[in-house]
């Protein structure tokens, strides 16, 4: 794994570089018997209206401080390394070349069931009633054989080979890799998408969001107004009858309905209606609700393809207590882990966290480019949506774009950004020698944010008031790179344990002024020839 890309060609072995078939059916089940209804447009509380789904030559405000030293290297560092992307999740094969690669004839193709990835929704209360945003992937997973599972698996796993692993772990090996093995479905319309009331789950906070769960009504069958995209992504809100269900502006708990997607073999999920005002929790996955270490190639691998996912510390008695002490409290999951893997993350949350909506990176963004700018796609998507709610962001510092965004939103949508949680990693793991840039906190209240090392310093604090800071917990800022080798970067830690909030302090240079670039370039450059980083 030291210093390799996990590109296209990479992680698909030869059988998968073969020229790929003509095109491919459309699955009969799926197939419009009559034209598509026309499309119907969401009544936007904004000015703007949510954005749907964009192709990946729409997005190119990438800016990243750490991308500019990278390409200004002219070496073989990975951009992944600046990205917190771990280079496993890129590049995966899919339609025609899956195809190709298993040897399928149309009408092999053409009999495969019709499975669809039905990802949690949120639905927003507008003047027309309830809008729920309905997304997802269309998609044949072939029969593949468990031999050519074990050969493909051996590809995924790096410098592991599946007979390494134990029993179970081979299973959540060759399951994984099925799963991004799959045919996705362009170009055809999402039939019946059946509604009806989640059952109650009680007032424990797990699952089901919230606590307790009175939903009643919103029984009824609809059909997506638009086809699927060349990719089998789906992504629109579509209004919904209330038949029963309380109307947003009278009330502030969160109703669920189950949905399910008729004629296709998987496809239900959970849709959230979120009233206008509120909290809501916007929480990554990796490295804050499990452990991942994407920042350890190797471990970050195992991790995600053949070890059983496991929450990181007590995350899920935080997340629990908030659910139970905030009874009204909406979460929504954001990942930029790419569709095919989805499912795995979706279930993980159920199991030991409070139910709630989902996102995660549609097969448009596909590149590292475009995986940077999805998080900040999808975060401007649910502000403008609930431009009343306000909003609590929690991830870690492994993520580039994390750093960028997060502070970003808080100036972009003044007042909605309640509270910042990042978990420091390079703190509390040694193996997390990414720099991270700080620099965008400078301008924020201190009481709207923290860097914290473990769970128990989210106690005690008050944040549906708006007190987001542990002052116990020393903060050290030097709002510039953190975590620079040598030192360089690092404010020394203060007497009395409170923030110290320099831009250069006595410990550490800054990375952001005149020749800090050529500066961090050099840090970069040492310690890729050392082993750092790789």
């Amino acid at each position: 794994m030291r210093g390799s890309t996990f590109a296209a060609q990479a992680l698909v072995p030869a059988v998968l570089l073969s020229p790929v078939v003509s095109a491919i059916p459309a699955p009969t089940a799926f197939a419009p018997a009559v034209a598509p209804p026309a499309p119907v447009i969401t009544p936007s509380p904004v000015q703007h209206p949510p954005s749907r789904v964009a192709g990946r030559n729409l997005l190119s405000d990438v800016d990243s401080d750490v991308n500019s030293v990278l390409s200004g290297l002219g070496s073989d560092l990975p951009s992944w390394v600046a990205s917190g992307v771990p280079n496993y999740f890129q590049g995966f094969p899919t339609g025609d070349a899956v195809v190709s690669s298993l040897g399928l004839n149309s009408a092999e193709l053409a009999a495969l069931p019709t499975n669809v990835l039905n990802i949690d929704p949120y639905a927003n209360w507008t003047r027309s009633g309830w809008n729920v945003r309905f997304h997802g992937n269309v998609y044949k997973q072939p029969n593949t054989s468990v031999a050519d599972l074990n050969q493909l698996a051996d590809v995924f796993l790096g410098n592991t080979s599946i007979s390494d692993l134990s029993e179970s772990e081979q299973d959540q090996a060759r399951n994984l890799t099925a799963e991004i093995l799959v045919v996705q479905q362009p170009h055809v319309v999402v039939n019946t998408i059946h509604l009806e009331p989640a059952p109650s789950q009680g007032s424990s906070g797990q699952p089901g969001g919230g606590g307790a769960s009175n939903t009643t009504g919103g029984t009824q069958d609809l059909t997506l107004p638009y086809n699927t995209t060349v990719e089998g992504d789906f992504d629109t809100f579509v209004p919904i009858a209330a038949n029963g269900l309380t109307a947003g502006n009278e009330t502030t708990a969160i109703q669920r309905l189950n949905t399910y997607v008729e004629g296709a073999t998987l496809g239900n999920s959970t849709a959230y209606l979120v009233p206008p005002t509120g909290l809501t929790i916007i929480s990554d996955i990796d490295d804050i609700l499990r452990v991942t270490k994407i920042y350890e190639p190797e471990q970050g691998l195992l991790n995600s393809f053949a070890r059983p996912f496991r929450p990181w510390e007590n995350m899920p008695d935080i997340y629990r207590n908030w659910s139970i002490s905030l009874p009204n409290l909406h979460f929504h999951y954001l990942t930029t882990t790419p569709e095919q893997v989805t499912r795995n993350y979706m279930q993980f949350i159920y199991d030991n966290y409070p139910g709630g909506s989902f996102d995660t990176r549609p097969l448009n963004f596909s590149d590292v480019s475009a995986t940077l700018s999805i998080r900040k796609f999808l975060l401007n998507k649910i502000f403008e949506t609930f431009p009343q709610r306000q909003f609590i962001l929690v991830a870690d510092t492994s993520n580039s774009d994390v750093m960028r965004d997060y502070p970003e939103m808080a100036t972009t949508f003044p007042g909605q950004v309640q509270c910042i949680f990042l978990r420091n990693t390079s703190a509390t793991d040694s193996g997390d020698r990414f720099p991270y840039d700080t620099s965008g906190f400078k301008h924020l209240n201190q009481s709207n944010y923290m860097f914290f090392r473990h769970p128990d310093d989210l106690t005690n604090l008050d944040i549906a008031n708006g007190q987001c800071y542990n002052t116990s917990i020393p903060q050290n800022l030097t709002f510039s790179y953190q975590g620079l080798p040598l030192g360089l970067g690092d404010a020394p830690t203060s007497v009395n344990g409170s923030a110290n909030h320099t831009a250069e302090s006595a410990g550490g240079r800054s990375m952001t002024g005149p020749g800090g670039a050529e500066i961090l370039a050099l840090i970069l450059a040492l310690a890729t020839v050392q082993g750092i980083l790789l």
